[in-house]
């Protein structure tokens, strides 16, 4: 069984993002063969500096490698080293429908957003991430509940290629990390945390010193009342409860009452506290690999190979079932 999963090189790297997606690789690499893709193609929808961009990808192999990313054990490697990802997209170009993309709710978003940088890169992102999925006889994609949307896509368009032509690609299936799929932001907590977003009171990046992180903690969002309690009717409270879950790995409700009878103040501190001891040894660890270059340039570049031993058998299948050379 394989699983495929990419993450952009953009913005900043938080604790939504590593809970949300890349605690889960780490997981799943024990069980699956996995391929991981720094997705630098889908990040260049919008505007990047070019040398931001690639001190972005170094930055986050190093991230990927300090939170366990085995690379004896899983692919790794840079969407723009693999040429077969754009190619394929082309051809799937070619069988994907105008209102299918018209529908995808993250463009509408992304258009409503970023009016003046509106794209076509943007709105066939979906058709590059299909390509990317289908590219590698992917079983499984772990994506955020935000994503579900393009995978169905790619779904759409392997069976469509499938009846179109003849029996080429898997149909992959969604698994998404109920609990942890979605952190939202410190600022807002009915929008997900967002490496975009315009103010650093959203989230709490691998980056923070243990000042910041306990400044963002004392200025997040909470609900009236004064009781820690999850609850729908409490959703800034539930967001937090929910992160000092994850970062300590106690249970929501052990939580609850170890903070009863108590505020949101005693409860802030502890969970600053409880953040920094576990960022602190992940921080260390990526410095630690941002330092050596050579080994990310190696571990990069071994990945390519792999992966693009895959997919160069797929998309030859795939040109000769379309009748191209």
């Amino acid at each position: 069984m394989r699983v495929f999963s990419g993450i952009q090189p953009t913005g900043i790297i938080h604790i939504g993002n590593y809970f949300g997606a890349i605690r889960n690789w780490v997981q799943i690499q024990q069980e699956y063969e996995c391929v991981f893709s720094i997705v630098n193609y889908h990040a260049i929808t919008l505007p990047k500096k070019p040398e931001e961009l690639k001190k972005q990808t170094y930055k986050i192999a190093a991230i990927l490698l300090a939170a366990g990313i085995n690379p004896k054990k899983s692919i790794l490697f840079v969407q723009s080293e693999v040429k077969e990802h754009t190619e394929l997209c082309w051809i799937l170009n070619t069988i994907t429908k105008i209102p299918e993309l018209e529908r995808m709710t993250q463009f509408k978003e992304k258009a409503k957003e970023h009016k003046k940088d509106v794209n076509a890169g943007l709105f066939n992102y979906p058709i590059l991430m299909a390509a990317d999925i289908l590219l590698y006889e992917t079983d499984i994609v772990p994506v955020g509940e935000d994503q579900k949307q393009h995978v169905e896509l790619a779904r759409t368009l392997a069976r469509r290629f499938n009846t179109t032509f003849e029996e080429t690609f898997k149909i992959p299936k969604v698994l998404i990390q109920k609990e942890a799929g979605k952190i939202m932001g410190l600022d807002n907590p009915l929008k997900k945390m967002s490496k975009s977003a315009k103010s650093s009171l959203n989230y709490i990046s691998f980056d923070d010193s243990p000042q910041q992180i306990q400044e963002k903690i004392r200025k997040a969002v909470t609900d009236s009342g004064k009781e820690i309690k999850k609850s729908p009717q409490k959703p800034a409270i539930s967001n937090l409860l929910n992160i000092y879950s994850l970062a300590s790995g106690k249970k929501t409700t052990v939580i609850e009452k170890e903070f009863e009878n108590k505020g949101y103040q005693d409860f802030k501190e502890n969970l600053s506290e409880v953040l920094i001891n576990f960022l602190s040894p992940m921080q260390k660890r990526i410095k630690k690999f941002e330092k050596d270059q050579a080994y990310i340039k190696n571990v990069l570049e071994n990945g390519k190979e792999r992966a693009t031993a895959i997919a160069e058998k797929i998309i030859k299948k795939v040109k000769e079932r379309i009748g191209a050379f």
